[in-house]
């Protein structure tokens, strides 16, 4: 399935928000409002299988490029720490009048859902946490895991941006995946063009070097952040994700006071791209269903 025809109904929309032309992918007029956002280095292209089916389940659907990423502004005169994607976040409802959404926030996007919703938690609504960043539990082991996944995830992004080919784009997008045919040449395509934006070649470096940093791990969410985060928050995870593993998902969801797991099969890092029917039952069921 294609982009264009994954996304008949939807629309490309730039907004202000604040001082920052974001893209958004659009869908639906009516319901309640829902964000999503995507991984470090990603872009709405990840999400063009899930905003038109959210969207017939009633919800008002913007998968946004956050802050640096896709064909957003990508501003050399920030920090890219967790508190600049959340400015970013809240400037982007402020820019559409909405006063509390639900979001949907994969990997770095998940991290800045829980950090949004710790600091702001007024403007934020339910959260689709999928194999989600920004997590560190408090036993050791964790600790080491966490420090070796920010690691891993840095190295092998640096690969794909210093000096992007279309085989370095490509390598990246199937580390992503449980089956590396879900890389279409069409995925490629998207991304590389973004990779060699000039904005991006400018940003992009910074951008990778600090999100993952030691200085921003100082915002990761501990054990007792998560118990005081009181929002609905589904925790989504697979069974071939290639960073953190499942286990610590489950105990995140555990710590949550109104946390819940869902698991979805056969799909890696990118579950709403790889297995979107899967994605956007479960999704579509917690976003679209009772509070509470």
């Amino acid at each position: 399935m294609s982009f264009w025809t994954s996304t008949l109904g939807a629309e490309v929309r730039y907004h202000q928000a604040g001082p920052w032309r974001t893209r958004a992918l659009e869908a639906g007029e009516a319901g309640e409002h829902v964000i999503m956002v995507g991984g470090l280095t990603g872009h709405v292209e990840g999400f063009v299988h899930n905003v038109v089916p959210l969207a017939e389940r009633g919800l008002r659907v913007h998968a946004i490029d956050a802050l640096g990423h896709g064909f957003t502004d990508k501003p050399l005169d920030v920090t890219y720490h967790a508190p600049v994607f959340t400015e970013h976040l809240l400037r982007f409802l402020d820019a559409l009048e909405i006063e509390r959404a639900h979001v949907v926030g994969q990997s770095l996007g998940g991290w800045i859902a829980l950090h949004t919703a710790k600091t702001h938690p007024d403007r934020i609504g339910k959260i689709v946490f999928a194999t989600g960043a920004g997590i560190l539990l408090d036993d050791e082991a964790a600790r080491r895991e966490s420090a070796e996944v920010h690691s891993r995830v840095q190295n092998v992004t640096r690969k794909a941006v210093d000096a992007p080919t279309r085989e370095s784009v490509r390598a990246r997008l199937e580390w992503l995946m449980a089956d590396p045919a879900t890389v279409t040449e069409e995925l490629v395509d998207a991304r590389y063009r973004i990779y060699t934006l000039p904005d991006s070649r400018a940003a992009m470096p910074k951008l990778v070097a600090e999100q993952p940093s030691e200085e921003n791990r100082a915002y990761l969410l501990n054990q007792a952040d998560l118990a005081a985060i009181e929002h609905e928050v589904l925790v989504v995870w697979t069974d071939k994700n290639p960073t953190t593993r499942a286990a610590v998902g489950q105990r995140a969801s555990e710590i949550l006071p109104n946390g819940s797991f869902a698991t979805i099969s056969d799909a890696g890092h990118w579950p709403m791209f790889e297995q979107p029917e899967q994605f956007n039952k479960i999704a579509g069921d917690f976003l679209a269903g009772p509070r509470g």
